[in-house]
């Protein structure tokens, strides 16, 4: 009986298995290195999480863009080497400082990712601002925004605008006075607020082609 009661005793001490020690979490856990995820969540959630650690990298970037300015511009005969013992990459740094300082805090638009800022960084303030406007409205893209910056730096999309001109359509009076009320809501004339709302229709119809 002895034996038998040792026995049991001896199995009960066995270390327990590595799945056992460390058992999957019941929710989220974000570590230095790891995302533990449990083993079962819905696709909203999934989804949901994706869309928090991409906010949150894109904060990154403005965070450290402005950490790096304000360092250059208090401690200049030191900053340098600061940044070098953070082993951070320098050049990457300092073009998330230069990003940083062509845009005021104010006006950052949250909707919009650190990298549609940068893809304007280099324009005049009044065309980043045209530009972010239309982008943010008709939710572009990264490489979209990159596009149409692009055709208008070459010449093509004044082109298609002055095209558009020549347009002329025979509207119902009740359509064509419901137009007028939202040019008016929009303070553009009938001609360049149609124009817009075409070119705001197109650009909707590429980027899904782009995307497919």
């Amino acid at each position: 009986m002895s034996d038998s009661r040792q026995r049991m005793h001896t199995t009960s001490q066995r270390p327990a298995s590595p799945a056992q020690q460390t058992p999957a979490p019941q929710t989220p856990v974000a570590e230095g290195t790891a995302l533990q995820l449990p083993p079962s969540i819905p696709l909203e959630e999934w989804q949901d999480i994706g869309r928090k650690i991409f906010g949150a990298a894109d904060s990154t970037s403005w965070w450290l863009g402005d950490w790096l300015a304000y360092g250059r511009s208090t401690y200049p005969d030191r900053y340098r080497r600061a940044v070098e013992e953070t082993l951070l990459d320098y050049q990457t740094l300092r073009n998330y400082a230069w990003v940083s300082r062509r845009y005021a805090p104010r006006r950052r638009r949250a909707t919009l990712s650190f990298q549609h800022h940068a893809e304007l960084a280099s324009l005049p303030e009044a065309e980043q601002e045209y530009w972010m406007d239309r982008a943010e409205r008709l939710n572009w893209s990264k490489s979209f925004l990159r596009n149409r910056v692009r055709a208008a730096r070459q010449g093509e999309e004044p082109a298609a605008v002055e095209a558009r001109v020549d347009i002329h359509l025979n509207l119902p009076q009740e359509r064509r006075t419901r137009w007028s009320q939202a040019a008016s809501a929009a303070e553009q004339d009938l001609q360049s607020w149609a124009m817009s709302m075409l070119d705001d229709a197109a650009a909707h119809i590429l980027r899904q082609d782009e995307a497919a």
